[in-house]
């Protein structure tokens, strides 16, 4: 079980990160910030039995590409930060609401494709997969919570400066993932 949280926190830190940049990007609801922990939770949950159901004849197809494709759509997630803290905020509240929850799961998936490639291994955590997945998936809603009340936090005090702080940061977030990749 141990091993099992250690991989849980280590799958959710991407997670975590982008609950604070949409937390210093968004409102101050609890509701958001729960929301948030679901969607983010109900993805890392999922996506390591998508990648034990690819299996292992897949691995090294996805291992080529799965850095490409978060470092792809975090950059985007981020340069759409950058681009609204450019537009102070003068987008219709109808467009905000699609455009919120379309982010939000990118954002899911993006942070999510390394719990898929984890997937792989979950057989030799010893844990029932199932089991497995819930742990991983309650990890991070549970750490996306606070983290995105924190973010809220921080852009009451910083306002637009978070925003473009937290654009700069996914798009860094995505070129760490990258490098880590193209450099192991």
């Amino acid at each position: 079980m141990f091993s099992l949280i250690i991989l849980s926190l280590g799958l959710a830190m991407d997670a975590v990160a982008v609950a604070l940049v949409r937390g210093a990007n968004g409102e101050h609801s609890i509701f958001r910030a729960i929301e948030i922990g679901v969607i983010f939770g109900t993805a890392q949950g999922l996506m390591p039995i998508i990648g034990l159901s690819v299996g292992v004849a897949f691995s090294d197809a996805i291992a080529v590409i799965d850095h490409w494709i978060a470092f792809a759509l975090l950059s985007l997630l981020g340069i759409r930060m950058l681009v609204d803290a450019a537009r102070n905020g003068q987008e219709e509240m109808a467009g905000a609401s699609r455009s919120h929850y379309a982010g939000l799961m990118i954002a899911a998936v993006a942070t999510s494709i390394d719990a898929a490639a984890a997937g792989i291994t979950l057989p030799l955590l010893s844990q029932p997969t199932g089991i497995a997945c819930l742990v991983i998936g309650l990890v991070t809603a549970i750490l996306c919570i606070p983290a995105y009340w924190l973010g809220t936090r921080a852009s009451r005090k910083t306002g637009k400066v978070a925003e473009i702080v937290g654009g700069i940061a996914l798009i860094a977030l995505g070129a760490k993932i990258l490098i880590e990749h193209l450099t192991a």
